[in-house]
């Protein structure tokens, strides 16, 4: 059975985040497809051809993808979810907890918990819901 991954979805900025992500989490980029680039891009509306297609980033085991709205869809932003991380270390775990509370929201500062030695909840600055574990397990 393969892992389960994350798919978000932006209003835009998936190309800016997926970067971002690749940079703050060490991950590699797998592709990065515009919607101009896509089969068929003739038939997208007008202003879809910059917007991703299909991103994916590998990351450890797992995988994140994403890609954008099309132009003039309704976009609700993210939520009811949050993408869970386990870092190995409290402090790689504190560094990127900050890189994603960099312009965004912290829901719960990074501090020790009962089931493990570091955690905090942190909406980054494309509205990206993250749960950060870090160091060993508590429990």
């Amino acid at each position: 059975m393969s892992p389960i991954h994350a798919y978000l979805v932006f209003d835009g900025t998936a190309a800016e985040a997926m970067r971002f992500y690749e940079k703050t989490l060490g991950g590699t980029m797998q592709m990065m497809m515009t919607m101009g680039e896509a089969p068929g891009a003739g038939q997208f509306p007008p202003g879809a051809e910059k917007r991703i297609m299909h991103a994916a980033l590998a990351y450890g085991d797992g995988m994140l993808m994403a890609s954008d709205t099309m132009p003039g869809q309704p976009y609700e932003g993210m939520k009811g979810f949050g993408v869970a991380l386990t870092i190995e270390t409290v402090a790689e775990a504190k560094r990127v907890f900050d890189a994603f509370a960099d312009g965004g929201k912290v829901t719960m500062p990074f501090d020790k918990t009962f089931w493990v030695e570091g955690f905090g909840m942190v909406t980054d600055r494309f509205g990206t819901p993250w749960l950060i574990n870090g160091g060993k397990p508590l429990v």
